[in-house]
């Protein structure tokens, strides 16, 4: 199988990694790629928004399978124009990718579908904003309603705050604050057939602790060895097949990679938050984890064949990823800075090993800085406690000049 990537991130590093070590994938493309994963695919330039110059670059690969990454060209409709091209492409339609598009439809879909979700409000003026603030109460809970690079969110006891950041966005959705621990559980779905991954937890704040700005995902892990039993096998029956069956019964099926963002409330499982494809950075850990050759998975999920496929298997172990990010991230982060010690982190037997975020391939041949979320170290373990030595072990090896990192990711879990 010729398969194509589109993106251009750790999210899409990881899945070009796995399809790498797929024996049933021939070749492997991306675009417009990174400097690390030109070392496992064929990069291309590409404007991945454009559905026509990605539909044209993989009929003139002669690729058999598209696989879109990034939630922006999923929302803009590259993947029905991947369709329309007659080739097999994993990702939602424009239509069904609203899910992540946008915050007040997923609601609606959530409420007709019965998913347990905080109760909400959908606010365009100050003054409908400033209500719903006063009918919650603290901690404010406001989510921009379009898409916002995993940043549109601010969870804040300040009143100004809040209403400084609804004041900011076109239309918000207000939200009651959800207690407990956060959740994230992919599933792949051709549209009818539904099939959970295992579940994550990635850490939103920039600062140890949960201290400092929201950020794209600073680092993640699973297993999740405190998640009651029984967790996927719930969410698979009260919040993921609904919402599949509701989407499909629009007329609107939903095929790729549904992201459910959980909160394990006192009140029970609540939905935080969907996504239309793979979050970054827990598809770094459970990609990981996965033993099932991907290839296969991503095109029944395509080709609406996963009614056929064997169970998943995963290893035993854990996986912990660490992102390093850029100095002055998220706010203003610096680019274009050499990246060091990139080989010394890799582990001679696959145990730990990098993926590139932001980065890119200078003329002399080394590797610059040229994002935000700059790497994702990644390695797996028997258990958390191995798998987040060894990555914290890598990250000693890089050197980023002003780069930074968090020092507690999976500290609590593997204790």
């Amino acid at each position: 199988m010729k398969v194509l990537v589109i993106g251009g991130g750790a999210r899409e590093h990881a899945l070009c990694r796995s399809l790498s070590q797929d024996p049933a994938v021939t070749e492997l493309h991306c675009a417009p790629g990174n400097a690390g994963i030109a070392q496992v695919a064929t990069v291309h330039p590409v404007d991945q928004l454009d559905g026509a110059q990605v539909s044209a670059l993989a009929g003139g690969l002669g690729v058999e399978l598209v696989v879109v990454g990034p939630e922006a060209p999923l929302v803009a409709g590259v993947a029905d124009a991947v369709r329309a091209a007659g080739i097999a492409v994993f990702g939602p339609s424009a239509e069904a990718a609203l899910l992540e598009g946008s915050k007040a439809f997923a609601k609606d879909v959530m409420a007709a579908a019965g998913v347990p979700t905080a109760r909400s409000y959908v606010c365009t003026t100050a003054a409908e904003a400033a209500e719903a603030l006063d009918a919650f109460g603290a901690p404010y809970v406001v989510k921009d309603d379009g898409l916002a690079a995993g940043k549109g969110v601010v969870v804040t006891s300040d009143r100004d705050e809040a209403l400084a950041h609804a004041a900011a966005c076109e239309q918000v959705v207000i939200e009651e604050y959800l207690d407990g621990p956060e959740v994230s559980l992919f599933a792949i779905t051709d549209g009818s057939t539904v099939l959970p991954l295992q579940p994550a937890q990635d850490f939103k704040r920039a600062l140890d602790g949960d201290q400092g700005p929201n950020t794209g995902g600073m680092g993640a892990y699973s297993p999740l060895p405190w998640a009651p039993e029984g967790l996927v096998e719930e969410v698979l029956a009260t919040v993921l097949q609904p919402t599949v069956d509701e989407l499909r019964r629009r007329g609107t099926p939903f095929s790729g990679l549904l992201y459910a963002g959980l909160a394990l409330t006192s009140r029970g499982t609540r939905v935080i938050e969907f996504n239309a494809r793979f979050g970054d950075p827990e598809t770094q850990v459970v990609l990981a984890r996965l033993r099932t050759p991907l290839a296969e998975v991503l095109h029944a999920s395509a080709t609406g064949t996963l009614d056929r496929l064997e169970p998943l298997r995963w290893d035993e172990g854990a996986a912990v990823t660490v992102v390093i990010a850029a100095e002055g991230y998220p706010a203003a982060p610096r680019t274009g800075d050499p990246i060091e010690g990139l080989a010394e982190a890799e582990a001679a037997d696959g145990t730990a090993y990098v993926l590139h975020a932001g980065t890119k391939a200078a003329e002399d041949g080394r590797v610059l800085s040229a994002g935000g979320r700059v790497l994702s170290v990644t390695a797996t373990g028997a258990g958390l406690a191995e798998a987040r030595e060894r990555a914290y072990r890598a990250v000693e090896r890089i050197s980023l000049a002003g780069g930074q990192h968090r020092g507690d990711i999976a500290l609590k879990a593997a204790q």
